[in-house]
């Protein structure tokens, strides 16, 4: 039976910068992509063509940031994604390898954020299940400091983003994908849970942080969209969004406070 033809459209690296600068990408800014290299259609290139199109759009004095996340890096009594046998469970938490920036997958995240892991020049904070990766002038200073208890909050990238005046690229996919929300989640009260990962010396940790899910993210999101500018438009066939991290967070912190009552503690490492 003949495979069907790509119905497009095609989506080469010039198409995609030059639809970014259309979008409102700015020379010369610091960019926080989350994507979905499915949703834009037939890119001649791949993932490749995509990290250089957002470069390209940027230009040498921009960065670009993404999530390289590896929440493999768990307990393996929560998983769920699939499950595990329990009988697994003490073997795999002595031989889970220990994260290291250079070599640790990025996962749940898309290719495109595992090809800007890998790009020349790329930065990685230190943080074993919530890492981001970045690239540009502004990548040392965006990375360095990930503390190993702050997944999300004060003393992750995320913070730091916010403090340069970064912007949140959503590339074909929704809210919940949006990780900005989360630093609102350091910010209003909310549980702490041991997570359980494998220590960098060899053996089993389990450092307390905050509880975070995305739970309802997807609704914070369409009032944050009806209430605050957020700039929409076409990239390839995917629908972009285009916001301030700051203003994502300081509406998140209002919304979550009013709309979710105080959880009891989550001990997922990301839900």
């Amino acid at each position: 039976m003949p495979v069907p033809a790509p119905t497009g459209p095609l989506v080469t690296r010039g198409t995609l910068a030059a639809e970014l600068r259309r979008l409102g990408v700015r020379t010369g800014e610091t960019l926080l992509v989350h994507s979905s290299l499915s949703s834009l259609g037939w890119v001649n290139g791949g993932a490749v063509a995509v990290v250089q199109g957002l470069l390209d759009a940027l230009g040498a004095q921009g960065t670009l940031v993404v999530p390289t996340q590896s929440a493999d890096l768990s307990d393996p009594a929560l998983w769920s994604s699939p499950p595990v046998p329990e009988q697994w469970w003490e073997t795999i938490r002595a031989t889970m390898p220990a994260y290291d920036p250079r070599t640790t997958p990025a996962r749940g995240v898309g290719v495109v954020p595992e090809t800007v892991r890998t790009w020349p020049g790329a930065l990685r904070s230190a943080h074993p299940q919530t890492s981001f990766a970045a690239v540009g002038p502004l990548a040392p200073r965006i990375t360095e400091g990930h503390a190993q208890d702050c997944r999300l909050g004060e003393r992750s990238p995320l913070a730091r983003l916010e403090a340069l005046g970064a912007r949140v690229l959503l590339l074909g996919v929704g809210y919940d994908s949006c990780t900005s929300f989360h630093l609102a989640e350091y910010r209003i009260p909310a549980p702490l849970v041991a997570v359980g990962r494998p220590a960098p010396g060899g053996g089993w940790e389990a450092p307390v942080e905050v509880s975070v899910t995305s739970d309802r993210f997807d609704e914070l999101g369409r009032d944050f969209e009806r209430e605050r500018p957020v700039v929409r438009g076409p990239v390839g066939a995917a629908e972009a969004r285009l916001f301030p991290v700051a203003d994502a967070v300081a509406y998140a912190e209002r919304w979550l406070a009013a709309h979710r009552p105080r959880r009891e503690a989550l001990p997922h490492p990301l839900a």
